[in-house]
């Protein structure tokens, strides 16, 4: 499918889509585009969508980006659901190995520039494993944050190239906890212990009652997102 084609597909359905079920969304996706992906960073929205994943296509392509630097309940989470699902998630590491990049970058890169490091450990591996699909799957939704506002259940990623799915971008936190709590899910144990949002471990802390849910990624920064959803 070219990219006209791609672009009158996302025009004739965004619409429809707007109002099915992510059941139904992920359906039209491994349909429609059996070079697809999704990708999984393990938090509470992505378990919900590999759960549902594996329920309609088991065989689609997870991949996680493997940046070295996630808590260890983050790399247990992918170990219990690979036991429980049977199934192998496909690690994406970056170009250089944590050494590699003090030793180029200096130290603790993530506290002098954050926006390298996460270009170097995230921005960069995704783009090379996205080359390889047609389209992909995000857990983002639309009230996480500003930047997220006006995320489409399909539109077109011009930052990557190609068609992106946000199945439960309409939904709220609320409805990601009733579908985990009605299907047993099994989730990152760091969800109760105040980590609404988890990333890379140096640049996560918990939330305090009352702040953002996604105050804890890069606190103290001008930052709110690590370049992977424009």
């Amino acid at each position: 499918m070219n990219l006209f084609e791609k672009e009158a597909l996302i025009k004739q359905k965004e619409v429809e889509l707007e109002t099915a079920t992510p059941q139904d969304i992920l359906k039209f996706a491994v349909e429609t585009f059996p070079n697809l992906t999704f990708a999984c960073s393990f938090g509470a929205e992505d378990v919900v969508l590999v759960d549902m994943l594996q329920k309609i296509s088991p065989k689609t392509d997870i991949f996680y980006l493997d940046t070295d630097f996630h808590f260890k309940e983050t790399y247990e989470t992918r170990d219990k659901m690979a036991e429980i699902y049977g199934l192998e998630f496909v690690q994406v590491k970056p170009a250089i190995t944590p050494e590699e990049q003090a030793a180029q970058f200096g130290e603790e890169l993530w506290k002098t520039s954050a926006n390298e490091c996460c270009n170097i450990r995230k921005v960069q591996p995704l783009t090379q494993i996205l080359s390889k699909y047609e389209a992909w799957i995000t857990g983002i939704r639309r009230d996480q944050a500003p930047t997220r506002a006006n995320a489409k259940k399909i539109e077109y990623d011009t930052k990557f190239g190609l068609v992106k799915f946000n199945p439960i971008a309409d939904w709220t936190s609320e409805d990601v906890w009733n579908y985990i709590r009605e299907n047993n899910v099994y989730y990152n144990p760091l969800h109760d212990n105040n980590y609404p949002s988890i990333g890379c471990e140096y640049c996560t802390r918990q939330v305090m009652p009352g702040e953002d849910p996604r105050a804890g990624r890069w606190a103290g920064q001008e930052k709110t997102e690590c370049g992977l959803h424009k």
